[in-house]
């Protein structure tokens, strides 16, 4: 079986099972690779972009290095390739765990108990939720899901569809290490560095993936490209700013301005600020269903993409045979 098929019927098979059983409740491989990963930290943390780096290649090049193993020794044994596959994406995929802790914090402000909302925050990003009131905390999950759909969902997919188990294992491995060590707080600003910059390269072609199939689902395609080309560059991310602009035309609302993070304060420019409203609870319900049309729309597009590469490559190899016989 052609890698391409190999690859679009684990990935449909892999979503199929995040779509209905969510993230791993035990013995989740992230969460294995992140102690790991913590435990090379504790090694190895100097205050030094070098040491940063070693810890990026060690925990980074393993996790690919082992991947290439195990896809290897299912190399010739389809079914058990598509079932590595399969495995592989519904362990690095997040989509439905994502919408599933967005929409509980939707239901509790939905119900007035902003205590229970600012009581799950924290286990979809990392803002500080004790000094946000309801339409704040509104505007960090929808801006969670947005950032998420391309990190969780789409970005994974895509460097599926390029590099096969390596490279689902691979960007999930880079997007978990600057989750971890890529923030700019003192202690990480130097050592965290190479995992950052690492995460911007990876997180690059899915982020404008998702903006663009944000722009195709969301109904509103005029005010998604425009507000993707007005201030998608004023974000200081460069991956997260095209998704959460398009997220915010897409949506109608506006996305950005003061975020905390554990004592320290951003000022970001406001997203989609001409034309959005502020982000009401029932706003979170419509971005989860977007993150959701994004991602069916992703997998389509990397399945195909990989089945026309895999045919070309096909067809070149069939006709430099032909050639080589006669």
């Amino acid at each position: 079986m052609r890698a391409d098929r190999v690859f679009a019927y684990g990935a449909v098979a892999g979503l199929i099972a995040d779509a209905a059983l969510g993230d791993p409740r035990r013995g989740h491989p992230v969460a294995g690779f992140g102690r790991a990963a913590a435990r090379v930290e504790s090694l190895l943390w100097r205050d030094d972009r070098g040491r940063g780096a070693l810890h990026t290649l060690l925990c980074a090049g393993g996790a690919v290095g082992a991947a290439t193993l195990a896809a290897r020794a299912v190399r010739g044994r389809p079914a058990l390739a598509v079932a590595l596959t399969a495995a592989t994406t519904w362990s690095v995929v997040g989509g439905t765990s994502l919408g599933r802790e967005a929409r509980a914090i939707g239901g509790a402000l939905a119900a007035g108990d902003l205590e229970v909302a600012r009581e799950r925050l924290p286990h979809l990003c990392g803002r500080d939720p004790h000094s946000l009131d309801g339409p704040q905390i509104a505007r960090a999950v929808v801006e969670s899901v947005a950032e998420n759909t391309s990190d969780a969902v789409v970005g994974a997919l895509m460097w599926g569809a390029i590099g096969g188990v390596p490279g689902l294992v691979g960007f999930r491995a880079v997007n978990t290490l600057d989750a971890m060590v890529g923030h700019k707080s003192p202690h990480y600003r130097r050592y965290g560095w190479a995992s950052a910059r690492l995460d911007d390269l990876a997180g690059w072609p899915g982020a404008r993936l998702t903006a663009a199939l944000a722009v195709v689902g969301g109904g509103r395609p005029s005010e998604a490209v425009r507000a993707w080309k007005a201030d998608a560059g004023r974000h200081p991310s460069p991956n997260a700013g095209p998704v959460e602009a398009a997220f915010a035309g897409a949506l109608g609302v506006r996305l950005g301005g003061t975020l905390a993070y554990a004592g320290r304060v951003e000022h970001r420019p406001v997203l989609n600020g001409e034309s959005g409203r502020e982000v009401r609870s029932s706003d979170i319900e419509r971005a989860v269903r977007l993150s959701r049309r994004v991602s069916v729309l992703a997998l389509g597009v990397c399945v195909v993409g990989r089945t026309v590469v895999g045919r070309v490559a096909s067809g070149r190899s069939s006709t430099g045979q032909r050639r080589g016989r006669a």
